[in-house]
C-alpha cells in the first residue's frame, strides 16, 4: 500500500452491514436530489479539475445503435451518475480516502487527463462499437499503469439495426484483442487479494446476479498474461454490480445484494489505488 494510502481504512471491516444501512440513507437524499429515480432523464455534467482527491472516472465510448434501452442514449452512460456517486457516499464513510462524492469525470480513452487518474470504470461494453483511437488509447492506458474495471454485459444481446445477435462476452474479447493482441482472460478465483483489498469476500458465489439467471462470472487481464504480474482489468460478465448501487435506498434490490455489491465495488477501487 502507498504511503498516501496507509490508514484509508476505518474499523469497519467486522461491520459490513453498515455499508447496506449507510446506502439506504445516503441514495435516498441523492434520489431527492435527482428528482426521482435511476431512470429519469440522462444528463452528464461538466467535469470537474484534477486536485489531487480520488474522483471517480466513467469511460466514454461510440456505441453501437441500438444501445443503452434501445433508445438512442450512449451505453456507457447506464446508471451515471447515480450508481457512482451512491459508491462513493459509501467510500467516503467506510474509508479515510476522502473523494469527490458529487463529482464524477466522464472522459474518453483519447482525454490525455485520463492518465491523472489510476482507476478507470467502463460498463456495458458489448454495445462498444471499438474504433482504432480507442482500441489504441486503451492499451496505452493500460500499458501505463491503469486499472479499468468493466461491469454490466450480458450472455446475449442485441446488436445493430439489421438484427445482428451475438454473445455479449465474444463482442468483448474480439474488441479487446484489438487492444492486446495476445490477450488472454483468467478465472478469478476468492483467493485473489482484490477480494480482500478492504472487505473480506471469501466466496463468489454470494455476489448477486442483476439478470434473469446464471452465476456472474469474474475474469482478469494481467500484464504480459502473467498472473503473478499486474492485475490490469477486473470484468464482471453476465452480471451488473453498479444497478445494486444504483437502486440502493429505493427498495427495488434486497439489501443483502446491495451490501455485497458495495463492498465489491470498494475492494476494486481500494486494490486499484494501492496496485
Amino acid at each position: 500500500m502507498s504511503a498516501g494510502l496507509q490508514v484509508m481504512g476505518r474499523d469497519w471491516r467486522r461491520n459490513s452491514w453498515l455499508v447496506a444501512v449507510g446506502s439506504v440513507l445516503l441514495a435516498a437524499t441523492v434520489l431527492a436530489q435527482f428528482g426521482g429515480g435511476p431512470r429519469g432523464r440522462f444528463v452528464v455534467k461538466p467535469n470537474i479539475r484534477y486536485d489531487g482527491r480520488f474522483t471517480f472516472v466513467r469511460l466514454k465510448y461510440t456505441t453501437a445503435p441500438g444501445g443503452f434501452w434501445y433508445g438512442g442514449w450512449p451505453a456507457w452512460g447506464h446508471g451515471h451518475p447515480l450508481a457512482e456517486q451512491n459508491l462513493m457516499r459509501i467510500m467516503n464513510e467506510v474509508t479515510y480516502l476522502g473523494p469527490h462524492t458529487d463529482e464524477i469525470n466522464t472522459l474518453t480513452l483519447d482525454d490525455p487527463d485520463l492518465f491523472k487518474y489510476p482507476v478507470a470504470y467502463i460498463i456495458e461494453v458489448d454495445w462498444w462499437a471499438m474504433t482504432d483511437r480507442e482500441a489504441a488509447a486503451l492499451r496505452t492506458y493500460l500499458q501505463k499503469g491503469g486499472f479499468v474495471i468493466v461491469d454490466d454485459f450480458k450472455p446475449q444481446r442485441f446488436r445493430g439495426g439489421a438484427g445482428e445477435y451475438g454473445t455479449g462476452w465474444q463482442v468483448f474479447a474480439d474488441d479487446m484483442k484489438r487492444v492486446l493482441p495476445d490477450v488472454k482472460f483468467f478465472e478469478m478465483r476468492a483467493s485473489h487479494p482484490i477480494f480482500h483489498a478492504f472487505f473480506e469476500i471469501n466466496r463468489l458465489d454470494i455476489i448477486p446476479q442483476a439478470y434473469i439467471g446464471g452465476q456472474p462470472v469474474f475474469r482478469g487481464v494481467y500484464e504480459d498474461n502473467d498472473p503473478t504480474k499486474r492485475l490490469q482489468m477486473m470484468i464482471d460478465y453476465n452480471t451488473d454490480i453498479s444497478q445494486f448501487w444504483e437502486w440502493s435506498g429505493t427498495g427495488l434490490r434486497p439489501v443483502d445484494d446491495t451490501n455485497e455489491a458495495y463492498k465489491l465495488g470498494v475492494n476494486y477501487l481500494i486494490y486499484g489505488l494501492t496496485h
